[in-house]
């Protein structure tokens, strides 16, 4: 049985990048074929580097553009190469235009496609990544959902029982392995003169909020506010588009509010680690500060990761004066919930069970000694 791992972006080698190592492992036959759909794979070479995992085998480098276009630009690499290397499974990750892409070629050629991270529902169409995964969702084989309300989803979408399998968070795997790895690198605290929960993180990217001067405005008048309540440091690794909006609305970064350039995952992974709270827009984080036991606060009006507002481990602010309640309830709250992405084993469970129902299912065999895992 021979994988296709298809990834684009940085949070799908995170999220990834336990799945890899678990082929590796098993000395299963797969490759990656990098979209290069947030940076180009020249760009991304250190990132796998950093994480010690196997380089792509092919990378396409699309970079940014409109949906469409971006949509359309790696469809058509994508289909060219499996029909050239004819995977017996496609995997993707997530609710990006690369999971989009790599899940329609991958159908079109009746390859089968395994899904990790599905079953997710923020239930807001106006949100690209909505779509992206409902598709993804549909047109799957193997529906590796991280929890039984991802489950329940699928379940009440009419997808079939047996193409789903609760496997837990990649996330998880992720966040345990990777800040292990972290601790023979730089110690970020120490080099931005931090000490453990004596500062707050914070990170903004989703354009609902970054191309809004009213939500952007509020979003930064809230950090005031809570280092003036809490005489704490609000850190903010900001993204380039973040930082070109507010230059561009004329706004100002507040007193208490220390902007920083964007930071390698290992670093952030550290930083947020040693957190006393974490404010976010992005999904991974949500998960991320769950699974490390630091309270959130989501500057969202919804989520697709219910389930860490279901544990006590975020809220959901939206923005605006609703933001320092939120802090407030959080910083008063108790950090041992129960982590509910699993154990660390999801990675291993996806191709467990993927290897297993393949093998089952599609390959004609004499005895069992034939299956090579």
């Amino acid at each position: 049985m021979k994988i296709a791992i298809i990834l684009g972006t940085r949070p799908e080698i995170i999220k990834m990048s336990p799945i890899i190592r678990e082929c590796e492992k098993q000395g299963i036959d797969y490759y990656i074929l990098h979209t290069g759909q947030h940076y180009s794979y020249e760009m991304d070479k250190i990132f796998f580097e950093q994480l010690k995992l196997p380089q792509a085998k092919y990378n396409l480098d699309v970079g940014s553009g409109k949906h469409g276009e971006q949509t359309g630009k790696m469809l058509v690499a994508i289909e060219e190469i499996l029909i050239k290397d004819r995977p017996d499974i496609v995997l993707v990750q997530g609710d990006t235009n690369t999971v989009l892409a790599g899940a329609i070629a991958a159908s079109k050629l009746h390859i089968k496609i395994g899904h990790v991270e599905a079953g997710l529902r923020s239930f807001d169409n106006t949100m690209p990544e909505e779509t992206n995964r409902i598709i993804a969702d549909h047109i799957s084989d193997y529906l590796f959902a991280p929890t039984e309300t991802s489950r329940k989803y699928l379940l009440s979408e009419g997808i079939p029982e047996e193409r789903i399998f609760v496997t837990g968070n990649t996330i998880v795997d992720a966040a345990y392995q990777n800040l292990v790895i972290s601790k023979d690198g730089d110690d970020i605290l120490k080099e931005l003169g931090l000490k453990e929960k004596e500062y707050f993180v914070a990170t903004t990217h989703r354009a609902e909020n970054v191309d809004s001067r009213e939500r952007l405005g509020r979003i930064l008048s809230s950090f005031s506010q809570i280092y003036k309540e809490f005489d704490l440091p609000v850190i903010f690794p900001a993204h380039p588009r973040t930082v070109k909006m507010i230059k561009e609305f004329g706004l100002e970064v507040p007193e208490g509010t220390r902007l920083i350039e964007p930071l390698g995952y290992l670093e952030f992974l550290q930083l947020e680690s040693g957190a006393k709270m974490i404010l976010t827009d992005s999904g991974g984080v949500q998960e991320e500060s769950c699974i490390l036991k630091v309270p959130c606060v989501t500057l969202r009006d919804n989520t697709e990761r219910p389930e860490t507002v279901d544990v006590g481990a975020n809220l959901i602010a939206g923005i605006g004066e609703n933001i320092v309640e939120c802090a407030r309830k959080m910083l008063e709250s108790n950090p041992e919930w129960e982590n509910p992405y699993g154990n660390g084993n999801a990675a291993e469970l996806t191709i467990q069970s993927m290897v297993t129902d393949y093998s089952t299912r599609y390959i004609s065999i004499e005895s069992p000694e034939q299956i090579q895992y």
